[in-house]
């Protein structure tokens, strides 16, 4: 008759001492990181050296895209980068050469201002011998025609040095440098070159973490990889962590830092360590594809759940899946 009082009051004991020291929920799943893979050119599938589910270190050639259109591609930007020195050196020529033809075209402006000098002087003679009359007016005449042969040779020279001067400045623009030291017309088809040679480097797909393969379906030899579309993904090996949603009447008690148990329904009979390293920022329904509107009078109010996010605090010795469902348990009184 005593022994049934004794256990009630025992049990209730028990929970009146520990209620209130955690809050747990079982709306709550693993999660790791999932890296889709997509090509940065497109191509056909040539090789393929991964299949589904297999375990991939960073770095690890996934598969590869038919290299030959992209070497081709290289090899002509090449050709291109030999073309432009050329133009570039055939220009540096024309330069050089307008400037020996500007040097050379100044003397001819000094010989034809000579001439005219003497053509002037010697017309001045013959006007003044026309006065005293000891010249004819054929002479005269003669003298003055020889005047303006002089004046226009002088004016043809002078033309002549300004297109020589035109076209080396022309020639010399052609051949600026930038910020490289190289001719733009250099710089543009190395650029190109670098460009045709990193879509090459781009055939080869590698993996960019730790983790499995998944999602292979479309990976076969033979399709095309079309580029920026995934053909494959991987499932991040290491730092899973738990994405727990809590009943916005437990946030209160729940702190960043907070010890917690996290119980794998896939793994029975091991409770994992774990920390809370976020709350969310917003419910899951605000977030929905179709957020409720409370303002159009046909919000029903029901507890919404908040994300919480958790990270394991102990070394998994086993890999973990993705999506695998959880049970989390926050101790808030520590």
């Amino acid at each position: 008759m005593l022994s049934v009082p004794v256990i009630i009051l025992a049990l209730a004991l028990y929970f009146w001492l520990t209620s209130g020291k955690t809050v747990s929920t079982d709306n709550a799943m693993i999660d790791a990181p999932v890296v889709s893979i997509a090509t940065e050119v497109s191509g056909k599938i040539l090789d393929v050296r991964v299949s589904e589910n297999q375990v991939v270190k960073a770095g690890d050639l996934l598969f590869r895209i038919d290299p030959a259109p992209f070497r081709i591609a290289l090899l002509q930007a090449e050709a291109a980068v030999g073309n432009a020195r050329v133009q570039v050196a055939e220009l540096g020529g024309t330069a050089n050469s307008k400037d020996a033809d500007v040097s050379s075209k100044a003397a001819d402006i000094a010989a034809r201002a000579s001439d005219v000098v003497l053509a002037e002087q010697t017309l001045a003679r013959q006007t003044q011998l026309m006065r005293q009359g000891f010249t004819t007016r054929a002479q005269l005449d003669s003298a003055q025609a020889a005047v303006n042969a002089a004046r226009q040779a002088k004016a043809a020279a002078v033309a002549e040095r300004q297109s020589a001067l035109a076209t080396a400045a022309a020639a010399r623009s052609a051949l600026g440098t930038g910020s490289d030291g190289l001719p733009p017309a250099v710089a543009a088809a190395m650029a190109l070159r670098e460009k045709a040679r990193l879509d090459l480097a781009r055939t080869e797909i590698r993996s960019p973490i730790n983790g499995r393969v998944t999602q292979t379906d479309r990976l076969t030899v033979g399709n095309m990889a079309t580029m920026s579309l995934p053909l494959v993904s991987i499932v991040g090996g290491n730092g899973y962590w738990i994405d727990a949603n809590f009943k916005e009447t437990q946030l209160p008690l729940i702190r960043v830092g907070a010890p917690a148990d996290v119980e794998i329904d896939a793994i029975p009979g091991h409770v994992f360590k774990a920390r809370v390293t976020g709350i969310g920022a917003g419910t899951g329904s605000q977030f929905s594809l179709l957020p409720a509107q409370n303002a159009t009078g046909n919000w029903v109010k029901v507890t919404q759940r908040v994300p919480v996010r958790l990270t394991f605090t102990e070394r998994l010795d086993q890999p973990l899946v993705a999506g695998w469902s959880a049970k989390v348990t926050v101790r808030v009184a520590d």
